[in-house]
């Protein structure tokens, strides 16, 4: 029972009670220390007399003593004794500890702060506010454990030795964070969905919460109505990603019946609220985008070339040209999406939907040998078996109409 209990108050509130720690005491890793000599205490103490009825109260005041503790050990007499009267004055008034949640919001600006590289961004996040562990993290960006280990304890000490502040910005400085703490959720979430319908649900799932939690702390912000907006888009999908075969099936082809409509319906009623505000941004764009893919067939590529085009005025990267390429050649415009296309070979040579776009393009040009050699990189550099699996059934497809091909 108390290892349930304490597994049970870990999973729900160990971001809450971590960024509660983290604003108490200003260090990351002490925190985090803090909380895991807690929960080894918790685990004692509750199997002798019971869980509390706050366990995750009782958690953060274990902690915070623990912390204490600790720099009565090294001697920090003046924080020791601010701390300790700090903690006095919490017990006599018994604080509600659900009442910190804005401390998570100023731990997830903290790991995002433009102070640090877009990975580490990403890596600190989702140590801390995630919970997962440094090879979990690691098998995230597909890095050997002891090196996400030193990335993650360089990233702790800059952000000591800088003293960047545990806080959320000023209005000023709002939008320009803004979209580094959704970018960071954005890439939390497709680090979990190129991984596999299976493999990456969890990832996904700390991305939409992390996502849910952004929009609760701070409402009204369209752009975080809008990356909300297309992750649960993205994600009502998943059930019909993969085919009985295990072949990766296309969202135009897809059983829509295995949609989860709860997800889409919430997610096009906060798209919906968000173009309202007629403050338009890049997240915003792209669930549009989303959406349509979700809407009734045939796609309507066109409309999703025109949002492509839009998209490229806040992010005129490589990917979303070739995105825009793509949508170029399913509205019948296949002359502009080949020179799209070809524009972008040196930029994308190592990316499989590059190889993939231009073999499917080729294909429709009435190209077939030279789509089969396309098909074959994008087959070599596919990250997933399933999608493997769908290229050589394209491929294969391609065969047929050059039979005289080798």
């Amino acid at each position: 029972m108390p290892h349930q209990a304490l597994e049970d108050v870990l999973r729900a509130d160990r971001g809450r009670l971590l960024a509660a720690l983290i604003a108490r005491t200003g260090e990351i890793q002490r925190a985090e220390d803090a909380l895991h000599e807690a929960a080894a205490s918790a685990l004692v103490h509750w199997g002798r007399s019971g869980v509390p009825d706050n366990p995750a109260g009782w958690l953060l005041r274990a902690a915070w003593r623990k912390a204490i503790d600790g720099w009565r050990r090294e001697g920090a007499a003046a924080r020791n004794r601010a701390a300790r009267e700090l903690l006095a004055e919490e017990e006599a008034a018994d604080p509600d500890p659900q009442d910190i949640a804005d401390d998570r919001l100023r731990l997830i600006f903290t790991c995002c702060h433009p102070a640090l590289e877009p990975k580490t961004q990403v890596a600190l996040t989702l140590r801390t506010i995630c919970g997962l562990t440094t090879a979990q993290i690691a098998a995230v960006f597909l890095d050997a454990e002891p090196a996400m280990g030193q990335r993650l304890s360089r990233a702790k000490a800059k952000i000591a030795a800088a003293r960047i502040p545990y806080a959320v910005p000023g209005p000023e400085l709002w939008p320009e964070r803004l979209n580094a703490v959704l970018t960071v959720i954005y890439l939390i979430f497709t680090a979990g969905y190129t991984a596999g319908p299976e493999a990456g649900l969890e990832l996904c799932g700390e991305a939409i919460h992390l996502a849910r939690l952004v929009d609760a702390l701070r409402p009204g912000e369209a752009e975080t109505e809008g990356a909300l907006a297309l992750l649960l888009l993205t994600e009502a999908r998943r059930p019909a990603r993969v085919g009985p075969d295990g072949a990766t099936v296309p969202p135009s082809d897809q059983d829509r019946g295995l949609w989860l409509p709860d997800l889409a319906v919430e997610g096009l009623g906060l798209l919906d609220r968000a173009m309202a505000r007629r403050r338009p941004g890049p997240f915003q764009i792209k669930a549009a985008i989303a959406a349509l893919h979700a809407a009734p067939l045939p796609t309507d590529w066109p409309q999703i070339a025109a949002l492509y085009t839009r998209l490229l005025d806040w992010e005129p990267t490589p990917v979303v040209r070739l995105n825009r390429a793509v949508a170029l050649a399913g509205s019948g415009a296949l002359e502009a999406a080949a020179q799209s296309i070809d524009a972008l070979a040196a930029e994308l040579d190592g990316y499989q939907p590059f190889h993939a776009a231009r073999a499917d393009l080729r294909l429709r040009q009435g190209r077939p040998a030279e789509s089969i050699a396309d098909f074959d990189r994008a087959i070599a550099l596919a990250p997933h078996p399933a999608d493997a699996l769908f290229l050589r059934r394209r491929r294969d497809a391609a065969m047929i109409s050059a039979p005289n091909r080798g």
